[in-house]
């Protein structure tokens, strides 16, 4: 009887100690759960952003938004400020999730959410918005600007939290540009400068200003300003023939760049006019020879002229002979003979900022009958110095003293007869007499 009671006695213990633990942490996880829960939020400013506060365990307690003036904002399900902006989201015993639409840079700041228990618990969220940076504009382009000229484009944004980024463009190649960055407020006004040393280069050239942001990750700010640069002409003259012949047709193009455009163009003949307008035609800028003659020798002067400045470019005509047919050539020159210098014909230019371009007609003024007497004369040189080295050989192996048959044993004869008869190979028949030179 007595074991019995002390294990019913155990067992109520046992179950005392349970529901003990069991209440302590029901109590720990209702004081746990009864603090709020928030988040930080970034928005972009003219957005809409969603406030949420949530509890995981409440007792019929309510909840309440405060803005960072500490202005209730909503209360439960019930609107205490008059702002059109702000809407009810949700509102339960565990959640009240407010909406801010329109939003400004005004509404940054440290939201609060509360929870009205014995104490109070709050937990703060901030709400950070970006300012998002006006369109920019460029300052400081004057049109039309001079060959020569310094100015300096200036780039101008406002309205940007955090400071927006510039960058410069020339046409596609990004340009380095010097910023600065001013605050105004809350937000920052931003300003970079590029430096130009106006050319020719520079006309019609696109200078763009691209405003960078976070706020804009999307669609990043554009300005472009195109430049307009005025400037001298200068003038080059283009032919149709390497090789002038007579009876061609030469055309000669005035090839003139300058802004604006210097129109027309006067052409020249040895520094007077042209002197047979029936077959020397001007067209705008060309100039057409018709059956190349003689005649046709000279120089040939474009000019062309705005208001900036004049520029002029000659051409040095030469008008060879008309080919003929020559027969076919079976030795090759040895030797390649040089083009005469003097005979070099060109295009030049007589204007300071002008450089002309040599003419190419030059590199073609030996004719086929010149190449064929050129390799016969090569040939009859070459052949002439072979015969003199063989013959040169020859002598100087055969060089030497030689006697006739009657000097042959001279030295024992009393006389010339006597020597005659004793000669070698010559006692039987002693009156023929002959002699051998060589």
């Amino acid at each position: 009887m007595n074991i019995k009671s002390n294990l019913i006695f155990t067992l109520y213990t046992i179950y005392g100690i349970l529901l003990k633990v069991m209440a302590s942490k029901g109590k720990v996880r209702g004081l746990s759960g009864q603090y709020p829960l928030v988040q930080n939020m970034t928005v972009t400013e003219g957005g809409t952003v969603n406030m949420t506060c949530r509890v995981e365990y409440n007792d019929n307690t309510s909840l309440q938004w405060s803005n960072p003036a500490q202005q209730t904002l909503f209360f439960g399900d019930k609107k205490a400020l008059r702002d059109n902006r702000i809407e009810l989201v949700r509102a339960s015993w565990t959640e009240l999730t407010i909406s801010i639409s329109d939003i400004t840079i005004s509404d940054e700041g440290m939201y609060t959410c509360s929870l009205f228990t014995m104490p109070v618990r709050t937990a703060k969220a901030y709400l950070t918005v970006l300012g998002v940076p006006e369109k920019p504009e460029i300052d400081g382009l004057t049109k039309p600007a001079l060959e020569g000229d310094q100015i300096t484009l200036t780039c101008i944004t406002q309205g940007s939290k955090p400071a927006a980024d510039l960058r410069w463009f020339r046409n596609e190649k990004e340009v380095k540009g010097a910023k600065e960055v001013n605050p105004s407020g809350k937000t920052f006004t931003v300003r970079s400068s590029l430096q130009l040393h106006v050319d020719r280069n520079d006309d019609g050239v696109a200078y763009t200003c691209r405003v960078d942001h976070v706020a804009l990750a999307q669609s990043p700010q554009l300005a472009t300003e195109v430049l307009e640069v005025h400037y001298a002409p200068r003038v080059e003259i283009i032919h149709s023939l390497a090789v002038p012949q007579e009876g061609q047709n030469l055309k000669l193009e005035c090839v003139s760049k300058g802004n604006p455009s210097p129109d027309p163009v006067m052409w020249t003949k040895d520094g007077g006019e042209l002197p047979d307008l029936d077959r020397m035609i001007v067209d705008g800028r060309e100039l057409t020879f018709t059956s190349l003659n003689k005649t046709d020798n000279g120089t040939y002067r474009c000019e062309a002229s705005n208001h900036l400045g004049t520029s002029s470019a000659e051409y040095v005509l030469y008008v060879y002979d008309a080919p003929t047919t020559p027969p076919p050539s079976t030795t090759a020159p040895l030797h390649p003979i040089p083009p005469d210098s003097t005979a070099l014909l060109g295009t030049h230019a007589s204007d300071p900022t002008v450089t002309g371009n040599g003419d190419p007609n030059a590199l073609g003024q030996h004719g086929t009958d010149h190449a064929l007497i050129g390799g016969v004369v090569a040939v009859v040189v070459f052949v002439t110095l072979c015969l003199i080295i063989v013959l040169g050989r020859y002598l100087a192996r055969h060089k030497g003293t030689y006697l006739t048959n009657e000097a042959k044993g001279a030295d024992d004869a009393p006389d010339a007869d006597t020597a005659i008869i004793n000669a070698e190979g010559n006692h039987a028949h002693a009156e023929e007499k002959k002699e051998y030179f060589i």
